[in-house]
């Protein structure tokens, strides 16, 4: 086993101010995620967190709103002095983007409790709310002064999803950089938070042995794939106007998907990644209407059992529309125009009710040549590939060929396999906490940039466009429980290749 000595830096003295301060992204992930960092020392000394509620709520009532909702989505058992010192610091404000007066109210008290707390000023606003309150909260905070970047800092927390299409990414980029300045916004996306996913750049450029044959010459194709056994649950008000597409492509999977296929940034600081992740978004081949409904499947769940769990019809859910024509499967046939990535597909797939909740990015490799082994008895050889398990299991794993004991020539595939339990004791966590102490040091290498964000609306916009245009035409229908639908399997056999089984 071995443990990280780097110490963490600590952040400067700041406010933590939360919009949705009562609602459940605060309570399940952003708490929990201050308490693990308060319990491994890496909150400010001089520290505030500021919940604001729309009604009338008391400091006491907020503190006790939040440790419930700490005892109950803990990742490790509570430590009630940490605990005690993170909720002490916690006041309400009530404020509604809707009176323009409470923000004014807001700004004074919260330079008031600044003076108390010595945070020198420095502020993040972290909106756990509606995607529809991110322009009018930003707007106020804005009016008001309290953005203003004065002798300190000042930053905006956007959680996903940051638009529903081309045009209103456009919009939310264009009100909120009228605002404030591009570095002062942090749009979150969990998924980078996540181990596996940020050891994608080390694996590719901290490796001599992958990077030189991290290309067209040597890679057949990319299989990134996100699938979940749960259904849309309470959730059919949202997700009936959302569906999988737009729910999880421009941002979960294109995040893996500009990790894995980026090129090489001049140093490893934020403005280089960002700017290397934002050109290969850019460089995903827009497709017309026709093309991009050959390489796309849309699919819809039916009743069936996902592992113990009876789930029904889609249209069955409460809020969704008896006749809706809303994605709940996706699957996407991609390629990149740049000399790295020319003629290697790039498939995505990402589905809701499926048989099994894995996150994985599979590299497959060329086939080698066969010819040496012509005259024995090997029929074929093992698929080769690299495998970066995100979900549930933490790991990467190399599948190769290799001979079987004997007098004679037998090959069969192999897997090498690394886990992250194995090797480093680490605590378990929300997935927030890298990110939020990314916020409050600054840094904001894991955090889209308004370019990026654009990039990602312009690749999906086709498939938006031709799936409504299309109607239930093509919407394929697949069971609960099941790997999705079977259109997914032709999308690829077209190609000569299949998916790689999950499991």
């Amino acid at each position: 086993m071995t443990e990280p000595s780097t110490k963490k830096q600590k952040p400067d003295p700041c406010s933590f101010v939360i919009f949705g301060a009562t609602g459940d992204l605060t309570h399940r992930l952003v708490i929990p995620a201050l308490y693990n960092l308060a319990a491994g020392d890496l909150l400010p000394e001089k520290f505030c967190v500021v919940g604001i509620a729309r009604k009338g709520m008391s400091s006491d009532e907020m503190r006790d709103s939040l440790m419930k909702g700490l005892k109950q989505y803990k990742t490790r058992p509570i430590d009630d002095a940490v605990a005690k010192r993170l909720l002490e610091c916690v006041t309400c404000i009530e404020a509604d983007p809707k009176d323009p007066g409470s923000f004014d109210g807001m700004r004074e008290r919260l330079e008031k409790l600044e003076s108390n707390r010595a945070t020198g000023g420095n502020r993040l606003f972290y909106l756990a709310t509606p995607p529809v309150a991110f322009a009018p909260i930003a707007k106020q905070l804005g009016r008001a002064g309290m953005l203003k970047e004065d002798g300190a800092w000042r930053r905006l927390v956007v959680e996903k999803p940051f638009g529903t299409d081309l045009a209103s990414a456009k919009m939310l980029n264009g009100e909120l950089l009228k605002i404030m300045d591009e570095h002062q916004i942090y749009r979150i996306d969990h998924y980078l938070g996540k181990e596996t996913v940020q050891n994608i750049l080390v694996l590719r450029f901290a490796n001599g042995m992958f990077e030189p044959i991290w290309n067209r010459d040597h890679i057949d194709h990319v299989q990134i794939t996100v699938d979940e056994k749960i259904g849309v649950g309470h959730r059919g008000n949202f997700y009936d106007s959302t569906g999988a597409l737009r729910d999880m492509v421009p941002n979960h999977l294109f995040q893996l998907l500009s990790l894995v296929a980026m090129e090489p940034p001049a140093k490893f600081n934020a403005q280089a990644v960002r700017s290397e992740k934002a050109e290969v978004l850019a460089a995903i081949q827009t497709q017309n209407e026709a093309e991009a409904l050959k390489n796309s499947v849309r699919g819809q769940y039916q009743a069936g059992k996902s592992g113990d769990a009876e789930i029904g019809d889609y249209r069955k859910t409460e809020e969704v529309k008896p006749d809706s024509t809303t994605e709940t499967y996706a699957a996407l046939k991609l390629t990149i125009d740049n000399w790295r990535w020319a003629g290697v597909p790039f498939y995505l797939r990402t589905g809701k009710a499926l048989g099994i909740k894995r996150t994985e990015v599979a590299i497959k490799f060329k086939q080698a040549p066969f010819a040496m082994f012509r005259d024995t008895p090997v029929d074929r050889l093992s698929q080769n590939y690299l495998v970066i398990a995100i979900e549930p299991t933490e790991g990467i794993t190399l599948q190769f060929n290799t001979k079987v004991p004997g007098p004679v020539i037998n090959i069969d595939g192999v897997e090498m396999k690394f886990r992250y339990k194995d090797y480093f004791q680490a605590e378990p966590t929300t997935g927030y906490e890298t990110l939020i102490y990314d916020c409050m040091i600054g840094d904001n290498i894991l955090f889209q940039r308004a370019d990026s964000v654009e990039a990602g609306w312009q690749a999906v916009q086709p498939f938006l466009d031709a799936w409504k245009k299309a109607g239930s035409k093509g919407l394929e229908p697949y069971k609960a429980g099941s790997e999705g639908p079977d259109a997914a399997n032709e999308l690829l056999k077209r190609d000569g290749r299949i998916w790689r089984k999950l499991g």
